[in-house]
């Protein structure tokens, strides 16, 4: 396990590997004797849960900046615009009332 560690398997390394050439790292790991099938199924599972957890930051942070970016441009939003849809609608329905 500790040569695992030493080869940078583990945290932002370990992200940027692909799940096959993971698959084939503890593989060959596992035949060289250097890694339990337990340790290896560890690794993969911590692999995963890393990837996925840099995979949320970074949609949360695309999210921000194009937030930040449609707020510069001054761009209606969705929310903006279902409340001027509001909006008109009760106008209309106040210019029906009216016109009767």
């Amino acid at each position: 396990m500790e040569s695992l560690k030493k080869l940078g398997l583990l945290g932002i390394g370990l992200a940027a590997l692909t799940q096959e050439k993971l698959q084939e790292l503890i593989k060959e790991l596992e035949e060289k004797g250097e890694l339990t099938k337990e340790e290896g199924k560890k690794i993969a599972e911590e692999a995963i849960a890393e990837r996925e957890k840099k995979a949320q930051e970074i949609q949360k942070k695309v999210a921000a900046e194009v937030t930040k970016a449609l707020e510069k441009l001054d761009v209606a939003t969705k929310k903006d615009l279902e409340k001027l849809n509001r909006r008109i609608a009760k106008l209309e329905k106040a210019l029906e009332k009216l016109s009767k």
